[in-house]
């Protein structure tokens, strides 16, 4: 499809053409024109051969002012417009030059080439005729009978285009609209229309960009701006809904439908971006409530519902309530299973709960889908670590308590266990023995989960008790056998060995 913009580009390229043509029309045409006008005339015709148009422009303006019966001026204006690509503006200039200069046959050919683009077929053939009745040139005749040709063939395309998306066949119809309007590229009628074949056929995209340029190519298209906002809230882009529907208010702020659709969008998009912005400030549960709102907003478009689901299972999940985040996760990817998104949150839920198998499948399953996602591969890699390091020491374990317990919890746990597996508790030897293992294990579990650095390596994978783990072997922690716990209070707040602790 050629652009509008193209076509200014590719007429700016035979403005040397024009030009010439201009001259050859100019040189003994009595015009009548006094010595300022042909000064603006000389110095704009200077400008547009260096492509200062605005310049040139400014000049012709200032031709035409003084001198409204100079076709010469009329044309010389038309061409600099053509240039700029203001087609519409160029159009009554050549009117005006053809008016003032009948037998004008090079102003009659451009303007039958702008009203062929436009899609006034009608127009653009008389055009034609009338350069084939007026003496024209060869090269003039060439090209007239060439263009009568073309818009015959539109003209049987139109028909055909306009019979096929009556009988709802629309694929048809968007085949002979598209040949169509490689020639009538500004035709705003044919542009809506294939727009609407594009949406029964489900290519949104391409409708828009038809719509778009429609609102563009007609003035007050309220309807195309209307149009382009609601298949855009349907796409789930509330934000580029919201601005071409107030673009439509611009137009006429009493428009009844456009109206209507932005109360709707403008609330729906509040509370989104509300949610967004507490998600931002790390307030997960007001976010929730916030995202549970948007399906009652919106209940018959399933995007927003389930943007809704995708974003509260985030929340849960970063708000460590993995038991909320499994379930609505799996919520979700039971009916979107490849969600990459709600894989991931669903993991880092599973990691929560010590479910590490499940939490590597689900980060295989996203990375399958999202091969370059840096946060999936240092996911899975931290499962792996974790499965790895379950299967030896889990100090969360020994102490039973989850791995978002706080530093109060663990501390509480550990002297309760202290106090059940303290050796002294025990009269045989075999008792104690395993008595002391016991206590070994959760002396080291709460020196490790209540040092931050520590407890932040092993949250990581990576047991800081375990020798093979001190960097060059000269780590300050290592695993204490019983002799060195002896002494410990397990009630203190300081160091292992500050405190006598006996039992009755």
């Amino acid at each position: 499809m050629v652009s509008p913009c193209a076509c200014a580009d590719k007429l700016l390229s035979f403005l040397p053409l024009l030009l010439v043509l201009l001259d050859l029309h100019y040189e003994g045409a009595e015009c009548g024109i006094n010595a300022e006008v042909e000064k603006h005339l000389e110095m704009g015709k200077k400008l547009l051969a260096a492509g200062q148009l605005a310049d040139a422009l400014s000049h012709f303006h200032s031709a035409v002012d003084g001198d409204p019966e100079n076709y010469i001026a009329f044309y010389r204006r038309a061409t600099v417009y053509l240039a700029m690509g203001k087609s519409k503006a160029a159009i009554p200039d050549l009117s005006k030059v053809i008016e003032l200069k009948p037998d004008f046959t090079s102003a009659r050919l451009q303007r039958g080439h702008l009203l062929l683009k436009q899609g006034k077929l009608d127009e653009a053939e008389e055009d034609f005729k009338n350069v084939l009745k007026s003496n024209p040139s060869e090269k003039e005749e060439k090209e007239a009978t060439s263009q009568l040709m073309k818009s015959d063939e539109i003209q049987r395309l139109r028909s055909q285009a306009l019979a096929a998306y009556s009988q709802e066949d629309y694929i048809s119809a968007e085949t002979f609209l598209n040949s169509i309007l490689e020639v009538c590229v500004w035709d705003a009628e044919l542009r809506e229309i294939r727009a609407e074949c594009f949406i029964k056929e489900g290519e949104l995209g391409k409708a828009i960009s038809d719509l778009k340029a429609a609102s563009k190519l007609k003035n007050d298209n309220t309807e195309a701006f209307y149009k382009v906002s609601t298949i855009y809230y349907q796409l789930g882009d509330h934000e580029m809904s919201l601005n071409e529907i107030r673009e439509c208010l611009k137009l006429d702020p009493d428009h009844k439908l456009c109206f209507a659709h932005y109360k709707q969008v403008k609330k729906l998009n509040k509370q989104i971006q509300s949610a967004e912005e507490l998600i931002q400030e790390g307030r997960y549960a007001d976010a929730i409530i916030k995202y549970q709102s948007v399906p009652k907003t919106e209940p018959n478009i399933s995007f927003y519902s389930t943007l809704a689901q995708e974003k509260i299972c985030h929340c849960y999940s970063k708000n460590q309530q993995s038991a909320e985040a499994i379930k609505v996760c799996s919520e979700l990817l039971h009916h979107d299973p490849t969600n990459v998104n709600a894989l991931k949150d669903r993991a880092e839920a599973y990691l929560l709960e010590e479910q590490y198998d499940e939490a590597i499948k689900d980060y295989e399953t996203a990375q399958a889908n999202s091969e370059n996602d840096q946060q999936i591969r240092e996911g899975l890699e931290k499962a792996q670590r974790l499965l790895k390091q379950s299967q030896k020491r889990d100090y969360y374990k020994i102490l039973g308590v989850k791995r978002n317990a706080q530093k109060q919890e663990i501390i509480k746990a550990y002297r309760k266990l202290a106090q059940q597996w303290h050796p002294d508790n025990f009269q045989d030897e075999v008792e104690k023995k395993e008595a002391e293992k016991k206590f070994i294990d959760i002396a080291s579990a709460k020196e490790v989960l209540t040092d931050p650095e520590m407890r932040k390596r092993f949250d990581a994978g990576e047991d800081p008790l375990d020798p093979e783990n001190q960097q060059g072997g000269g780590g300050s922690h290592f695993h204490r056998s019983w002799n060195q716990w002896q002494g410990f209070n397990p009630f203190g707040s300081g160091g292992p060995f500050n405190f006598k602790f006996h039992f009755n």
